[in-house]
């Protein structure tokens, strides 16, 4: 974007006034942001414009809108910026009871819901002005090896786009570390007084109508794996993106899921929901928390790390 001597010559922080004005799309919001006044960020927008050769944002009567130039600038801004405050961040001595961190988690949300609560409550006790971002993690779909089902996580992971990932994967590539946290299976989740409670044959189990969490909407997942290993098969007649709305859905039909047991526990009955083991094991897993061997140099990921452990050991 700019040469060194360029950046001698610049003022980075007008890539943070940058930033708050594309997220903002109007100079006053922008101001008030950055606690500057509305002048002082139209005067740093005028000397983006010559720095940058573009006119970068347009007026219009509802505030400002970004050129082509603006909009192809702005991940690598957004991605510079996000490093240097990384970079800022760790220099700093990490104290939960005085940071002001915000630390992000990815998870699948039938493990998210496990340790959130339990974590919630250890910050609030110990940490009351760090804050938490959960992002809902799902495995590429068609996809076998661990490594790569879950790579979308492993590269937010190398972008600090995620702190923590924690997924049912036993290995990563080698420049991660994990760390597991507990251990899991499978239950069946249905409304109390389903049919399949009167009989709990693989027969019954095949003959009933499932639901599958899946956010593409695939309806083939680890269950037909299995099933099919017996000669066995199923007809899914629903799929939802995730667990909670799975579970929202079930107390009002006649279908069955197949959720993780600690889940369960947690919030069968909160939903009026019963609960079996399925006729065929559906294998036990274990659900690691992985983050970057660079972000083990910053104390304030290995603290969450054993919050995180802390959490689940107690959830």
């Amino acid at each position: 974007m700019m040469n060194e001597i360029d950046l001698s010559r610049a003022d980075l922080n007008l890539l943070v006034l940058f930033e708050a004005v594309f997220v903002e799309c109007h100079v006053g919001r922008a101001a008030e942001r950055l606690s500057l006044s509305p002048s002082a960020v139209s005067h740093g927008i005028g000397r983006l414009r010559r720095l940058l050769n573009d006119p970068l944002f347009l007026k219009t009567p509802k505030g400002v809108i970004p050129t082509d130039r603006a909009k192809a600038l702005a991940p690598s801004i957004s991605e510079a910026l996000d490093q240097v405050r990384s970079i800022i961040s760790i220099a700093e001595p990490f104290d939960p009871k005085t940071s002001n961190r915000r630390m992000v988690i990815g998870a699948p949300d039938g493990v998210s819901a496990v340790f959130l609560q339990p974590l919630l409550t250890d910050l609030a006790a110990h940490a009351p002005s760090i804050d938490l971002g959960i992002r809902q993690l799902l495995p590429m779909p068609d996809e076998i090896a661990p490594d790569r089902a879950w790579r979308n996580a492993f590269s937010d992971l190398e972008t600090s786009s995620l702190d923590v990932a924690v997924i049912p994967a036993d290995e990563g590539p080698l420049r991660f570390e994990k760390r597991t946290l507990y251990e899991e299976d499978f239950i069946l989740a249905m409304r109390s007084g389903h049919p399949f409670r009167r009989g709990r044959t693989i027969e019954a189990y095949c003959a009933s109508q499932h639901l599958v969490v899946s956010l593409t909407g695939d309806a083939h997942g680890f269950v037909d794996e299995v099933l099919a290993r017996h000669g066995h098969k199923r007809r899914v007649a629903l799929t939802v993106p995730n667990f909670m709305f799975a579970c929202a859905i079930l107390a009002g039909t006649d279908l069955l899921c197949a959720v993780p047991r600690r889940f369960a526990g947690l919030y069968a009955s909160r939903l009026d929901l019963a609960t079996e083991d399925p006729p065929l094991a559906l294998g036990r897993f274990r659900l690691n928390a992985f983050v970057s061997r660079p972000a083990l140099m910053d104390a304030g990921i290995l603290w969450l790390l054993d919050r995180l452990g802390a959490a689940a050991a107690g959830a």
